[in-house]
């Protein structure tokens, strides 16, 4: 099984201190393309395209200026550390331990604008670029046209090199869509997660994004290779509910 996380907006390279031995991500070729676009945007013009405020706009202007391509010591941290978000406090990727993170480095996948898709040990600098941003770009208009097929066929080696026939969808609909599943050469398990509140069931956006990272960090804690196996899920209160789930579609409540 391998398993799709998002990416966080909010980032920690305060305190570069991983302790693993770090790899490249897969597509630096590419990522180099979309910082050289990046670089040619003036702060206004990052602080329209990515709606956000001057100052984190200033702030990634900077980011691309200084992005290095060798990924330089003290630059660059594992991936599944650098992100703090709120699916990072579910998984808490710090605390894994090594054989747990081995196994996570072959079974978890992280998506992004940026890098396509990030093993938890890949080296990544600091950026800011969320997939639904209209960058244009020689393959078209946004970044979904510009990672066309090549996550799915990243995704479709990964599952080749482990065995897995299953992939866990716990990424944002943002994030999902930039894989073409059409091109998948494995079945798709959607998990959400929900709360009772009175008498009815709703999404409550922080809470259901701690609890994709709380799900994640089981599976690799418990190597999980089957969707029967997802089923014993039961961090933070969370139980699977039958009755609200489907073929490939799978609610957890609490």
């Amino acid at each position: 099984m391998i398993t799709l996380l998002s990416p966080a907006k909010t980032l920690d390279f305060e305190n570069i201190d991983d302790q693993h031995h770090l790899t490249d991500h897969v597509f630096p070729k590419e990522t180099m393309q979309l910082v050289r676009l990046l670089r040619k945007q003036k702060t206004d013009d990052l602080r329209q395209l990515m709606s956000i405020s001057e100052k984190i706009a200033s702030l990634n202007v900077d980011r691309y200026k200084t992005f290095k391509k060798d990924y330089a010591e003290g630059v660059s941290r594992a991936a599944a550390t650098a992100f703090k978000g709120d699916v990072y406090l579910g998984l808490e990727a710090a605390t894994l331990t090594a054989d747990q993170m081995s196994y996570a480095q072959s079974h978890l996948r992280i998506l992004s604008g940026l890098y396509g898709v990030l093993r938890p040990l890949d080296r990544m600098q600091p950026y800011r670029l969320e997939m639904g941003t209209r960058l244009a770009n020689k393959q078209g208009t946004n970044l979904y046209h510009f990672w066309g097929d090549k996550i799915s066929k990243a995704l479709n080696k990964d599952c080749k090199e482990t065995g897995a026939s299953t992939i866990l969808n716990l990424a944002s609909n943002e994030y999902f869509k930039a894989i073409d599943q059409k091109k998948l050469k494995a079945e798709i398990i959607t998990v959400n997660f929900k709360e009772e509140r009175d008498g009815e069931l709703k999404f409550i956006s922080f809470n259901a994004k701690k609890a994709r990272g709380l799900m994640a960090r089981y599976v690799m804690q418990h190597q999980i290779e089957s969707e029967e196996g997802l089923l014993g899920f039961d961090s933070d209160g969370y139980y699977y509910s039958q009755e609200h789930s489907s073929n490939g579609n799978l609610l957890f409540v609490r």
